[in-house]
């Protein structure tokens, strides 16, 4: 992947999710105490608007779905549900009710049918966003090996874009077997003012459909990055 631009992106922002809507991000951020919904202007990093949620939340990955946005928690057990114009909170959905194995929330995105999640394990769930059950899941492989800690997720021109905690590349997966047909390398993005903190990974994803954008950041990274894949 070639970077295309960089943006300023707030370096105290341990980013979870990351999505693009209506030519600005959405970030949800993670720890205790300190995780938050953000409404991000993209040229300045700035925060438009912020919601904070409560203490004992761990903020994860988040998507718009219609006219509503979701955000996974980390091991609350549930997601939390948002009207996404004006933001505000509407309630939730417990893990279990989608599906009793369903412990920790990592990544969240959608294929315009089905909310597709990530749950720190290779497999990822598709969850019908209207009655919130099951459909299916598939096993993410690369060639023979499952491929696990898939984090921040986005769905792009028919493809799962997966973050995996800890590498500092990008798992592209076909959503109907889970194969990663290809890995995009990004470990030349990491900022130098990160290099020497583990927790700083590269992780969130987001795609400007109507610009055909794709950005990518990491946690307590100082830069969002604009990306071109190769053909």
């Amino acid at each position: 992947a070639v970077m295309v631009k960089a943006y300023p992106h707030d370096p105290t922002a341990f980013c979870q999710g990351l999505v693009a809507h209506n030519g600005r991000l959405l970030e949800s951020t993670g720890q205790y105490q300190k995780s938050q919904l953000r409404l991000v202007d993209i040229d300045t990093g700035n925060a438009i608007s912020e919601l904070k949620n409560a203490d004992d939340v761990f903020g994860e990955g988040i998507t718009v779905w219609k006219d509503k946005l979701f955000q996974l928690t980390w091991q609350n057990g549930y997601m939390l549900v948002y009207d996404v114009e004006p933001l505000q909170r509407k309630g939730y959905v417990l893990y279990r009710d989608i599906d009793p194995k369903l412990r920790e929330g990592w990544g969240i995105t959608h294929d315009g049918h089905s909310l597709i999640l990530s749950d720190g394990t290779a497999d990822l769930r598709f969850v019908n966003p209207d009655t919130f059950k099951l459909e299916r899941s598939v096993r993410v492989k690369s060639g023979f090996k499952p491929i696990s800690k898939l984090n921040e997720l986005e769905f792009v021109n028919g493809r799962i874009l997966a973050n995996v905690w800890y590498e500092d590349r990008i798992a592209c997966i076909d959503p109907l077997n889970g194969n990663v047909e290809e890995w995009i390398e990004l470990s030349h993005l990491r900022p130098r003012e990160v290099r020497n903190n583990r927790e700083a990974v590269l992780n969130g994803i987001a795609w400007d459909e109507k610009h055909q954008r794709l950005f990518v950041t990491g946690k307590y990274w100082p830069a969002l990055y604009e990306i071109k894949l190769r053909e």
